[in-house]
């Protein structure tokens, strides 16, 4: 009997959660099928969901109206150049503060969290200024250095988080071995916190791209 009451009951929080999640999925689901109809389609009543004649004729008409396709590529360039420069500086900076703390450790962690609290507009003239003295300015570098900074903060801390839940002595393990801190960080570390990396990552792309 309890055998019974638990597959129908998971039966029922399965229905439930993809019927969930195809009402959150059908707006974005109906916007890409309304891409592909005529204007006449788009607005027809009753609406049409699968049959109607297909074209791409929107498309074409966004990529001739302004290079569409330049565009998205500089949003892809800029977020995951961000996201690689920020992983670069972040995972060993965390690494440093979760497995190698000083006494500082907990105020710079504090002092990263906080500089999030500033309002932007609040450094955009000194940022003018030294991009404008770099040559930095309206340049794809210089706006994925800016990302990166100013997501580094959020970026450190959640890998620090997720590297304090690892071990050390496993770490030291491998450094009685003999293995380095490069090769600690990647074949130990990294396998080990994957899933808080790839959630990090993730975030971080979101940040990027917004």
């Amino acid at each position: 009997m309890a055998r019974r009451v638990s597959v129908a009951r998971a039966a029922t929080i399965t229905v439930v959660g993809w019927t969930a999640g195809l009402v959150v999925f059908f707006p974005i689901l109906w916007m890409v099928l309304t891409s592909f109809k005529t204007e006449l389609e788009a607005f027809s009543m009753p609406p049409k969901f699968l049959l109607f004649k297909w074209t791409l004729e929107n498309y074409r008409v966004v990529q001739e109206r302004s290079d569409y396709i330049a565009h998205v590529w500089n949003s892809i360039a800029i977020s995951f150049g961000s996201v690689l420069l920020s992983m670069l500086i972040a995972i060993p900076a965390a690494w440093a503060m979760a497995f190698a703390p000083t006494e500082r450790t907990r105020g710079t962690l504090l002092w990263m969290l906080s500089t999030k609290m500033m309002p932007p507009v609040g450094v955009l003239v000194p940022i003018y200024l030294i991009y404008r003295d770099l040559g930095l300015l309206d340049s794809r570098f210089g706006l994925i250095a800016l990302l990166c900074l100013g997501d580094l903060p959020i970026v450190v801390w959640m890998l620090y988080t997720y590297f304090k839940e690892i071990p050390i002595g496993i770490l030291e393990a491998s450094r009685m071995d003999g293995i380095g801190p490069l090769r600690e960080v990647v074949f130990v570390l990294a396998p080990m916190a994957l899933p808080g990396i790839a959630s990090t990552i993730l975030l971080n792309v979101i940040l990027a791209w917004n």
